[in-house]
């Protein structure tokens, strides 16, 4: 019988202990309000603010509760609304194109390149489309930003950075998120630090950071923040600004603080996975790996590989062969969605004009998760598996 990979490509590592004795304090005290506090007391949310700040080097700092939600109030605090285009990649996931729909603006969609980053040619012949270009950083890959970053100045076109998959990342040392004038995290479950849900959006503009404050509902408690921009910036949003409830809690924050302190371990660990794993793929027929730029220090949370050109059956046939033996791959080109693996022609609630060469990488897309409770041993076996089926299947008729 065929060797069987028997873990759980869905589960996390425990919280820590550290985060978990916080969350208990929170819950003790009844305070889980981020404005709640005693006084004196910074409050869990503030402090996540305060250290994710830091982190990146951002000057500000505001916790939300998701990434999603950090993308439309970013798009809002840039004053995109209704009938406005937005610029964004054709490959990534739906809450990017739900959050341009969701201000009243139309998603752009720019193609996608085999090395799975924006294609910059086709982001040329559209920029002059839009004022805004919304950046996804899809599974963690990083195109060259600075010719991206020329390309955007060049047009006076301001960049939104979506980092779900990036953070901790870098280009060229330059923190994944620091690049535009926005950039927009998620917590979620299955990104690099986990509260269930929640976001984090960072910014060096004094006028942005107000006005976002303004946006989650700060019912005039914005001085209870400590990344955040003078209080007398605050008096040109405060009256005019919609209050559109979406603040982190000190409860998920509490969880999120020790993870955070953890990230760069966690990268490395991360890191040591992926390689591993794409060693093991190396050379297998019919299968391409993605080469990455000495630029991008990237953070190896999942991985993914093409199979181009090949058929939807056999394509179906290595996913499916890998499944009965554990392993868990999504295929971006199926013609329904499953999971996470939506298209950009699958969002019919937007309008788009196909693009053949993006068309042609997203239908041979496989992509995997690394959680962190997988060893170095385990990605051999996963690449084992996937080495005997791809190869079993590149050579039926």
């Amino acid at each position: 019988m065929p060797t069987q990979f028997t873990k759980q490509f869905t589960q996390q590592e425990p919280i820590p202990e550290e985060g978990i004795a916080a969350a208990l304090a929170v819950m003790r005290h009844g305070r889980l309000h981020r404005y709640n506090l005693l006084d004196g007391e910074l409050g869990e949310t503030a402090l996540l603010e305060q250290d994710f700040a830091k982190m990146t080097g951002a000057k500000f700092c505001v916790a939300v509760a998701s990434g999603g939600y950090a993308i439309s109030i970013a798009l809002r605090a840039l004053n995109v609304g209704y009938g406005d285009t937005v610029l964004t990649n054709a490959f990534t996931l739906a809450p990017v194109p739900g959050a341009i729909t969701a201000v009243g603006a139309v998603p752009e969609f720019v193609g996608v390149t085999p090395s799975l980053v924006i294609d910059l040619d086709d982001l040329k012949a559209k920029i002059n489309k839009s004022r805004v270009l919304l950046l996804s950083h899809m599974r963690g890959h990083i195109c060259d930003m600075d010719k991206l970053a020329n390309i955007c100045r060049d047009a006076n076109v301001k960049i939104i950075e979506d980092c779900a998959h990036s953070m901790g990342a870098t280009w060229d040392n330059t923190p994944s998120g620091c690049h535009g004038k926005i950039g927009c995290y998620s917590c979620q479950t299955y990104k690099h630090i986990n509260s269930g849900e929640g976001g984090l959006l960072i910014t060096d503009d004094c006028d942005i950071a107000a006005h976002v404050v303004m946006l989650t509902g700060s019912y005039m408690l914005y001085g209870r923040h400590l990344a955040s921009p003078p209080l007398d910036i605050f008096d040109k949003f405060k009256f005019v600004t919609p209050n559109l409830s979406g603040r982190m809690d000190n409860l998920r924050a509490a969880i999120l603080r020790p993870q955070l302190r953890s990230l760069s371990t966690k990268i490395v660990r991360w890191n040591e996975l992926y390689h591993r794993v794409e060693a093991g793929l190396r050379g297998i027929v019919g299968l391409n790996v993605i080469e990455r730029s000495k630029k991008e220090h990237f953070v190896g949370s999942s991985i993914q590989f093409l199979l181009l050109d090949w058929s939807s059956k056999k394509i179906e046939n290595v996913v499916r062969r890998c499944a009965d033996r554990g392993v868990e791959i999504k295929w971006f080109g199926s013609v329904e969605p499953i999971g996470y693996t939506s298209k950009y022609y699958d969002w019919q609630y937007t309008s788009t004009t196909r693009m053949p060469s993006s068309d042609r990488v997203l239908h041979g897309l496989l992509d995997m998760r690394l959680p962190l409770t997988f060893n170095l041993d385990d990605c051999d076996l996963i690449a084992q598996i996937i080495r005997a089926e791809v190869t079993a299947a590149y050579s039926e008729n």
